[in-house]
């Protein structure tokens, strides 16, 4: 059986208060998006179709180009999203049609995949991620009948103060048979609070129709959805705990986990020692022995084995084998320090290599420059030869 997989991306987001697609922004320096999205290839659907809305051109130009792309003119619910979805679709009779939401970057391929089992298993016409939570005001909320059965799912809007209680909500991840689904989706109408066409309507249709629906329950953090400032924070926290804690489980060593600050790009060898507050991002990696920090930033650099860096700021920066910066160091672009090099204490470098052994040990600038081996700069000292039309380098040899 085929699956055919749909990411709704369409939502504006404005409880958020920016102009930015909801689904752009990040968690661990990645789009929102771009986790979903993974987390549906790893399931090797037959086709992704993402549905965007207003900034639809800004979702286009973050996703790859396995992806086909709708447009959704007006944001008129869920179902309607769907439904334009499915005009790119071909959803035959072997096919299942997996509708995710474009703004839970906690979901993981590990539950998609049960998903589909369950589905299969029970023969149901649409299968549903849910969850128990203490605090479910804002979700939809799961009914079902007498014998426990799902019979429909109604929105926190639109819910009456006994189905409020209900603590089991929709996750807004389904799994359709995909004829169904294209049978039931122009029958669904806007008779909510919000004026919406809600792919919810669609379960409560094929209930009435007796197919067999089911429910499988998650951890509620996979589909805890971010709709404010304050979801995010909350989602970045916890990814940030999944993406150290698997590190950590790799051999590296964390004083603070709670205080280390990885992008999921980052790699780390084992023997890394990160301090509290570093942040890296981009393409950085750290090899075995090093310590990083306290309080680094470190963008799209290299800190080689057993260096020490401290205290300091590196962007596009080389760090070689038993290098020292810091503290208050500022490693600009094309920086290079050569094994056993130092720069030291409110030093700023740019397009500059350190040779092996060399020291620039406090309160110098420098820029464009080639220092060779075991040389040392005294404090003061500032290398940028501008003649206001272009800048030349400067080289310091040997032992200087």
């Amino acid at each position: 059986m085929a699956v055919k997989a749909v990411v709704l991306a369409a939502g504006a987001g404005t409880r958020m208060k920016s102009d930015l697609p909801k689904v752009l922004n990040t968690v661990a320096g990645r789009p929102m998006i771009a986790w979903v999205l993974d987390a549906i290839r790893a399931i090797e659907p037959e086709q992704i179709v993402v549905v965007v809305g207003q900034g639809g051109d800004l979702v286009r130009s973050v996703i790859a180009d396995d992806v086909d792309v709708v447009v959704q003119k007006e944001q008129l619910g869920t179902g309607h999203a769907t439904g334009v979805a499915l005009s790119a679709i071909s959803a035959g009779d072997a096919d299942s049609v997996l509708v995710a939401p474009g703004d839970t970057p906690l979901l993981v391929p590990e539950t998609l995949a049960e998903l589909i089992r369950a589905h299969r298993r029970t023969g149901s016409a649409v299968s549903v991620l849910t969850a128990d939570i203490d605090v479910p005001a804002g979700y939809g909320r799961i009914l079902r009948d007498g014998w426990d059965r799902v019979v429909g799912i109604v929105e926190h809007g639109d819910a009456s103060p006994s189905q409020r209680r209900i603590n089991e909500i929709n996750g807004g991840v389904y799994l359709f048979d995909g004829s169904l689904l294209a049978d039931a989706l122009p029958r669904v109408e806007p008779n909510n609070v919000q004026g919406e066409y809600y792919l919810t309507d669609v379960i409560e249709i094929l209930a009435e129709e007796g197919h067999p629906l089911h429910a499988l329950k998650t951890n509620p953090v996979e589909i805890a959805g971010v709709n404010s400032h304050v979801q995010l924070a909350q989602a970045a926290a916890l990814m940030r705990r999944r993406i150290n804690e698997h590190w950590m489980r790799r051999g590296v060593w964390m004083q603070d986990p709670d205080r280390v600050y990885l992008e999921a790009s980052v790699q780390l060898e084992p023997g890394a020692i990160l301090l509290p507050d570093t942040h890296l991002r981009g393409s950085t990696s750290v090899a075995g022995g090093a310590r990083v920090g306290p309080n680094v930033t470190a963008e799209d650099s290299s800190i080689g084995p057993n260096a020490h860096v401290w205290y300091s700021v590196l962007r596009g920066a080389d760090v070689g084998e038993d290098v020292e910066v810091g503290p208050y160091a500022s490693l600009r672009p094309g920086t290079v320090l050569r094994k056993g090099s130092k720069v030291g204490t409110f030093v700023e470098t740019k397009k500059t290599t350190v040779g092996e052994g060399s020291k620039v040990p406090h309160l110098s600038y420098i820029g464009d420059t080639e220092i060779g081996k075991d040389a040392n700069i005294g404090a003061g000292s500032i290398t940028c030869n501008y003649d206001g039309i272009a800048k030349h380098a400067t080289v310091i040899g040997d032992r200087a």
